[in-house]
């Protein structure tokens, strides 16, 4: 037993105090040499939920065990022992903390909350620690016994299946990140960053410049997925890390996400892929904006457009059909509101977002058998997508156009079925069609780690001088269904709208994505609805900072 916990004898047993009570010994619990859980004189398996007596003397005596120490018997206590114990016997060898004192809270149902204070020590250096989280109680499948049910975050609440919380030097020393001109980025003043700069001093800590210091942390076991720091025993010197993000637009962007919940942006410098901000408003903390998999809606007739130019189907200027609905493979297709364009153009098409204009090519393509491969290709070959190789300098997603069948090939025409993107991958494609070629987005420059940048064709002939020019008439034109949002947008600047329908969503995630001059950007609000209602004024804030 740990010297520092608060536990006596009484009886041979051990006694956890906490909150002024006695909790009963886990000692004298176990009387079939260890089988776990709450001990009986009978042979009969109870079933059904345990009772509130059961919660409340289990929970107090795997407390009790836990506190003092004894991660061995506090494991038997759970319902996977062999699992629980080794993150409980850490908690004072790898961890180093002791001194513990738990408090519960009153049971809700079998939830028990409980508050954790503990004393952290590691050569020389001590800090307290304390900390929040709750257990609940179910019957034991095969004896019937009331136990723990064992997660990791019954030690911690932000502790996983695989990690470990862990007391030592920290693998990386703290970092400065800074923006393109040098400006600090703290997580503080840009909160969207937070993540950002946690995996870059994973990444790059070793290489900045800095010391190491103390800390108490969650260790992940996962290369994308950065330590926790729960306490700094002792500051080590913070190196710096150069980031491509421009203080201001990311101050553009992080406010603009807060109109929106479950919202997300990126912004991209066309002519050299440079990231210049990435913004979220998620109530999961989740980086959607560089690792969302979200079907992009109309957003993807980007693409589309450009693979019905070069294969031969259409120009800007040419006539298409834009009927109110479409069938294919048993499927029919809408427009919204079923609207429909007599004697339209790509153009006219693109800019209204008309779904049954960029479905009709799938017949054309059928008969030449690429239906199903084409849009994955254009993706592939010019805009750098679905290949699994973008180097940005943190974790993201690089896209994804999947062959195709049936009416999901319909479907994939008009960014939905099983193609999925992120902010950041529309982001791209923007800025592809704004320059002409692809530039790998990257957030740290690749001298830093002699890292391989995806490359893809440059989009040849007129086909990057005709996306640019829908995309303008769509944020200009009265009939572009991005008129609205990019009216206070200035310079040369174009657009294109996104709604993505969602089974089980009751609105559609809204897609918007831009550029104006040598800035690109894109954003997603899901269930927002249509595309230049929501995501359009996040974009259109983000561009006009920059």
């Amino acid at each position: 037993m740990r010297g520092g916990a608060k536990v006596a004898m009484v009886g041979g047993a051990f006694v956890l105090v906490a909150g002024g009570l006695s909790y009963g010994a886990y000692s004298v619990l176990f009387d079939d040499g260890g089988g776990g859980g709450l001990g009986t004189k009978t042979a009969e398996v109870k079933t059904g939920p345990p009772d509130t007596e059961e919660i409340a003397e289990t929970s107090k005596a795997f407390l009790a065990a836990w506190s003092s120490g004894n991660g061995s018997a506090a494991s038997q206590l759970t319902n996977h022992p062999v699992e629980a114990e080794p993150v409980l016997t850490g908690y004072s060898t790898e961890a180093h903390i002791d001194h513990v004192v738990i408090t519960p809270g009153p049971a809700v149902g079998a939830k028990v909350p409980y508050t954790v204070k503990g004393t952290v020590s590691f050569e020389g250096q001590s800090k307290p620690l304390s900390y929040s989280s709750e257990l609940t109680v179910v019957r034991g499948v095969t004896t019937g016994k009331p136990l723990v049910d064992w997660k990791p975050s019954v030690v911690h609440p932000q502790l996983t299946e695989g990690a470990t919380l862990v007391t030592g030097e920290s693998s990386a020393p703290e970092i400065e990140a800074v923006d393109r001109n040098g400006k600090v980025l703290t997580k503080e003043e840009y909160p969207s960053l937070g993540p950002v700069i946690a995996t870059l001093r994973d990444r790059y800590g070793a290489q900045s410049g800095g010391t190491a210091g103390i800390e108490t942390s969650i260790e992940s076991g996962n290369e994308n997925t950065p330590a926790i720091t729960l306490l700094t025993l002792a500051k080590g010197k913070p190196g710096t890390v150069k980031t491509t993000i421009d203080a201001t637009v990311q101050a553009a962007a992080e406010k603009a996400v807060k109109q929106f919940g479950e919202s997300s942006v990126v912004a991209v410098q066309p002519s050299t892929g440079a990231i210049r901000a990435i913004a979220n408003n998620r109530a999961d903390g989740f980086n959607a904006a560089m690792t969302g998999q979200l079907a992009p809606g109309s957003t993807m007739k980007i693409v589309t457009a450009a693979m019905i130019i070069q294969n031969g189907l259409g120009t800007i200027d040419s006539p298409v059909e834009c009927p109110s609905t479409v069938s294919w493979e048993g499927v029919t297709f809408h427009n919204l509101d079923e609207f429909s364009i007599p004697n339209g153009t790509l153009k006219n098409a693109f800019a209204r977002s008309c779904n049954t204009a960029f479905i009709k090519p799938v017949k054309a393509l059928t008969e030449k058998n690429v239906a199903g491969t084409a849009l994955g290709q254009e993706a592939r070959d010019y805009f750098g997508l679905g290949q699994d190789n973008w180097k940005t300098g943190v974790e993201s997603f690089d896209g994804s156009v999947p062959e195709s069948a049936g009416a999901e090939t319909a479907a994939s025409y008009i960014g939905q079925g099983k193609t999925l993107m992120s902010p950041l991958n529309m982001a791209s494609v923007t800025a592809t069609a704004k320059s002409g070629s692809f530039k790998q987005p990257y957030l740290v420059a690749r001298d830093l780690d002699d890292r391989p940048f995806a490359t893809a064709q440059p989009l040849p002939g007129t086909v990057g001088q005709q996306l640019r020019d829908m995309m303008r008439f769509t944020a200009t034109d009265p009939s572009g269904t991005g008129t609205g949002a990019m009216a206070s947008v200035g310079g040369d600047k174009g657009a294109k709208t996104g709604s993505a329908e969602v089974d089980g969503q009751g609105k559609s995630n809204s897609w918007f994505t831009g550029f104006s001059d040598d800035l690109a950007a894109a954003g997603v609000v899901q269930s927002g609805g249509h595309g230049g209602t929501a995501a359009g004024p996040i974009v259109a804030a983000v561009l006009r900072a920059g």
